[in-house]
């Protein structure tokens, strides 16, 4: 791959990896140790992933536990939960925390089909952008160093890699949405 078009595929790729980190925050039914990956905990004043804080577990298929290795830390992590977007209110029995997700309503896993695929288009419009930023660097160096055949080479090739990235977020969103709808 030339290195002209190999810094559009380096962002391209960014754009992917944000959107699947994205979808897997998505709860689809089953518990997902994912959805608490942004949740951040105040630990001696400093926010901290709650990953760091504690051991997290699914005994269960709908139940996410949290075991904090300090039991001081509790109050913090259910605090971070409840003003989280995650949407389920913690228990706690003083030594762990569980998360019980419910099951979806068919009407709630269509609206999950929809942000998803919202998720999915906005990805999209990402790596457009990027592909047009790439074919306008393209055409500034048409008026100083390179050939046009030299510049459709490089734009045939950034759009290969567009492409590719297009089908991959086309079949992450599509794997996604049917995770989601399956009860």
């Amino acid at each position: 791959m030339d290195e002209r078009v190999a810094q559009f595929n380096e962002k391209m790729q960014k754009a992917f990896d944000y959107m699947y980190s994205e979808l897997q925050a998505i709860r689809a039914g089953r518990a997902n140790p994912h959805v608490l990956d942004k949740l951040k905990v105040d630990y001696y004043g400093t926010p901290t992933p709650i990953q760091q804080v504690g051991n997290i577990t699914v005994p269960e298929p709908r139940i996410i536990q949290i075991a904090p290795w300090e039991k001081s830390l509790i109050k913090d992590i259910e605090k971070a939960i409840m003003g989280s977007d995650v949407g389920i209110t913690p228990s706690n029995d003083g030594s762990v925390i569980r998360l019980v997700f419910p099951e979806l309503t068919e009407e709630r896993r269509k609206e999950i089909v929809k942000d998803v695929k919202k998720k999915g288009e906005d990805a999209k419009v990402a790596i457009r952008n990027v592909r047009r930023d790439g074919n306008e660097a393209f055409k500034k160096l048409a008026k100083t160093e390179i050939s046009e055949d030299e510049i459709k080479k490089l734009e045939d090739e950034l759009q290969k890699v567009t492409d590719k990235f297009i089908k991959d977020i086309d079949s992450a969103v599509e794997a996604k949405a049917e995770e989601v709808l399956k009860v």
